[in-house]
């Protein structure tokens, strides 16, 4: 492996960087499949996907054949142009779902900001001025913009920021009465993770998804789902919603869909996107060639038979594991999560810890996510070896014997 950069180290990340993430203490410097090596040399197995980013596992060979050919021919045009890449993955991305118009941006928070910008756009334009109340629910992520933290149900990511966009209300989630009592003729859209990432890793029940596309329908208002983490594949199906038989009114896909390049969507029908006009909504790089020609074939790859039905195996292979290890050592109460994006939740004497489990986990040679103190997250590779599964949870295991040994 490449020597590393001696002069970069973790202590110039203090130095240098705003101080709003708390990064690990070792620096990856080259990835392949679902593994990382670090500066030392030192070799992990990554059962966090870049927080569900690198759903083909790191430098996938077609996407870095496909990142080269097209850093050959054309980086960027800006919104004055538009390019063959863009066109050729909306075409792609309308064909796969319920979609007519696509937009593309470079994040989840950008693709959730114009998701919500259109939802009340639509309703204002289609009906009255007045119908601007968006429903959402506790504990839910949608992005860091002033908008989407406010959106989102957890008040310490948007509080300190001043005054929140308004008519934006919250009720607890998988609660369908909670959603009834709120609900009426202002209401302009309901917002939801069909999987809450951050929140847990807590799948929408049907019922719950059903009835509320149900009072969607009744107070004419939109249903918005944010699949930025659990859709392109992760779920096991190229997005969450079509397990569940229900449609969403407009749909926003990002991390996966560049497989690690920036990239967002946000998937509309025709009639809503029809109340946009010229300079209503834009962006600069959003939609670049570059990075639409990788979410192409990222897109291609993943919507294959042989891509989805391999998920679930995957999915089965984790389960079965985490159910030994939590049959011997009694340490998560829940094991819940669909497809590839699963959370086991900490028994009650290990609560709030969940940190601490992810640090001990790196130092035995598995990398992993926490969403939120008490829930270890788990988002591989949707191609991750069936070996690496296996040795990955016996580095788990020993991590988890040293930290109930610590309890």
């Amino acid at each position: 492996m490449k020597k590393h950069d001696s002069t970069v180290t973790r202590k110039m990340f203090d130095q240098v960087i705003l101080p709003v993430y708390a990064p690990a203490q070792f620096i990856p410097v080259k990835g392949k499949d679902s593994r990382i090596w670090d500066q030392q040399g030192k070799e992990y197995i990554d059962f966090s996907g870049g927080i569900a980013v690198t759903a083909l596992g790191h430098c996938h060979p077609q996407l870095v054949a496909t990142l080269k050919s097209q850093s050959e021919t054309l980086w960027h045009t800006s919104n004055i142009f538009t390019n063959e890449p863009s066109l050729r993955l909306a075409r792609k991305l309308i064909d796969a779902t319920f979609a007519e118009r696509v937009f593309f941006a470079n994040s989840g928070c950008e693709a959730n900001e114009a998701a919500f910008k259109l939802a009340r756009h639509y309703t204002i334009t289609s009906h009255n001025t007045y119908k601007t109340k968006i429903i959402a629910f506790h504990n839910a992520f949608h992005g860091r913009t002033l908008f989407t933290v406010s959106v989102g149900g957890k008040p310490k990511y948007s509080t300190g920021f001043g005054p929140k966009p308004a008519d934006i209300i919250h009720v607890p989630f998988n609660n369908l009465n909670a959603v009834k009592a709120v609900i009426n003729d202002q209401t302009c859209a309901i917002v939801l993770e069909p999987i809450q990432g951050e929140g847990g890793i807590t799948p929408a029940t049907p019922e719950f998804l059903q009835g509320v596309r149900t009072l969607c329908n009744n107070y004419q208002a939109l249903l918005v789902m944010d699949e930025v983490q659990c859709g392109m594949g992760r779920s096991g199906k190229l997005f969450t919603y079509m397990h569940y038989k229900v449609q969403p009114d407009i749909l926003t896909t990002a991390k996966a869909l560049g497989g690690g390049f920036p990239i967002s969507a946000m998937l509309t029908t025709a009639k809503i996107a029809a109340v946009m006009d010229v300079n209503t909504h834009g962006t600069t790089h959003g939609g670049n060639p570059l990075a639409c020609a990788v979410a192409e074939t990222v897109l291609d790859i993943i919507n294959s038979p042989e891509v989805l039905n391999g998920i679930n195996k995957r999915h089965k292979r984790f389960m079965n594991a985490l159910n030994i290890i939590n049959a011997k050592y009694q340490i998560f109460i829940q094991i819940r999560g669909i497809g590839l994006l699963l959370g086991a939740e900490l028994a009650p004497h290990f609560r709030g810890r969940a940190r601490e489990l992810l640090h001990i986990a790196a130092n035995k040679g598995v990398i992993l996510l926490n969403a939120g103190p008490n829930v270890i997250r788990f988002a591989p590779s949707l191609l991750v070896a069936f070996e690496d599964i296996d040795q990955g949870m016996e580095c788990f295991e020993k991590a988890i014997s040293q930290f109930s040994d610590t309890n």
